[in-house]
C-alpha cells in the first residue's frame, strides 16, 4: 500500500520501489527479464524518460543489469561475503590457504590478469609504506574474477629491497600467498589496518570491472605490519560494490 510519503516521491522512484518489492517477493527471480520501458509506460501511464529512470535506479543499486538490445534483467550474480577479520588470521595464510578462501566457500575466485614490476610507488603510498620517493617498490597488480565476472582490482606495494629474490616478485607466490612468504623472510605480518571508502569509478575501472552505469566502487586500503610496527605491504583494492558484502565479526 502506498504511503503518504511515497506520494511525495518522484514517479520514477515509486516505480523503482514497486519493481524492487516484486523482486524481493520472488515475482522476478535471478536472470528474469523485467518489464521494459514500453510496458512501464503503459502500466503506470508515464513518459519514457520516467520509465527509463526507474529502471536506472535498480541498475545503480546493482539489483539488475542491462543487456544491450535485449532488456533489463534481475542480476543473477550472488554477492561475495568478504569476511574482513577471519580472512587475515594467521590460521588462514599460515596453513597455506589463500586469504580469499575464507570468503568464497565452494565458488571459484581466479586471477585472470597479473603484472609484477619494480617501480616507484605513488606519492600516496610511499609514506604509508615507510619508503621515500626514490626507493623502488615491488608492485603486484591483479584482477580477480568470480563466477566469470570481474569483481576486484588489487595492487600491492612492498619495499623492493625487502622482498628481492623471493616468490613475492613472481606471479605465483605459492601456498599461503605473500603473507606466508613475508613470514619466511622474517617479516611475518602481526597487525593489519584497513581503511574503507566509497566513490564513483574511473573510466578504466568501469571497463576492467565491467560495471553497470552508476555503480560505485568500494576502495579498501590495507597495510600489513611486521614486528615493531614496520609496514611491509600496502594493498589498494577496488571492489565492485554490487558484488560484495563486507562482514566484520568480532567479540565485544
Amino acid at each position: 500500500m502506498a504511503t503518504q510519503g511515497n506520494g511525495r516521491q518522484p514517479k520514477y522512484q515509486r516505480i523503482a520501489d514497486a519493481l524492487r518489492d516484486a523482486i524481493q517477493a520472488g515475482e522476478y527471480g535471478p536472470g528474469d527479464r523485467l518489464p521494459g520501458e514500453n510496458d512501464l509506460m503503459a502500466t503506470y501511464e508515464v513518459a519514457r524518460m520516467t520509465a527509463r529512470q526507474a529502471l536506472g535506479v535498480l541498475q545503480s543499486e546493482g539489483i539488475t543489469e542491462s543487456r544491450k538490445g535485449i532488456g533489463v534483467f534481475v542480476r543473477a550474480f550472488r554477492p561475495l561475503r568478504r569476511r574482513g577479520i577471519q580472512r587475515l588470521s594467521q590460521e588462514q595464510w599460515g596453513a597455506g590457504r589463500s586469504i580469499w578462501s575464507a570468503d568464497i566457500g565452494d565458488r571459484i575466485l581466479s586471477v585472470d590478469q597479473i603484472r609484477v614490476t619494480e617501480e616507484s610507488a605513488p606519492d600516496r603510498i610511499t609514506p604509508v609504506l615507510g619508503i621515500d620517493a626514490n626507493t623502488a617498490a615491488c608492485v603486484r597488480s591483479r584482477r580477480y574474477v568470480l563466477d566469470g565476472k570481474p569483481v576486484m582490482l588489487a595492487t600491492s606495494y612492498f619495499p623492493a629491497d625487502l622482498v628481492a629474490g623471493s616468490a613475492i616478485t613472481q606471479e605465483d607466490t605459492g601456498p599461503g600467498g605473500v603473507y606466508e612468504r613475508l613470514a619466511e623472510l622474517g617479516y611475518k605480518p602481526v597487525h593489519f589496518r584497513e581503511e574503507i571508502r566509497s566513490r564513483m569509478p574511473s573510466h578504466d575501472e568501469v571497463n576492467r570491472l565491467d560495471l553497470t552505469m552508476g555503480t560505485p566502487v568500494i576502495v579498501i586500503c590495507r597495510t600489513a605490519f611486521a614486528d615493531e610496527g614496520r609496514p611491509v605491504e600496502v594493498n589498494e583494492m577496488i571492489l565492485d560494490s554490487a558484488a560484495y558484502v563486507l562482514e566484520y565479526d568480532f567479540d565485544a
